[in-house]
């Protein structure tokens, strides 16, 4: 499989379980599902893909998304109100 150059931004619970904002990510995932198993092996939580959106290129698309070289992917987690 071919490696490509992911940019993962990262906001609210995922920032601070990881201590950033961002990284760039050399990875083979095909997917922004991938991505996200890989994150949860390196930083568990109980949040699953279910409870988020994700984004790439700022848009908001399913998990099963086809990834290329150069894209950014945000995982967003809920936001609680009040």
């Amino acid at each position: 499989m071919n490696s490509k150059r992911i940019h993962i931004q990262y906001y609210a619970f995922f920032r601070e379980l990881c201590g950033r904002s961002e990284e760039i990510l050399e990875t083979s995932a095909q997917s922004p599902s991938e991505i996200f198993k890989q994150f949860q092996r390196r930083y568990p939580s109980s949040l699953s893909q279910q409870d988020i959106k994700v984004a790439v290129n700022d848009e908001f698309v399913s998990w099963s998304t086809v990834l290329q070289d150069g894209d950014s992917v945000a995982f967003i987690p809920p936001v609680a109100g009040g």
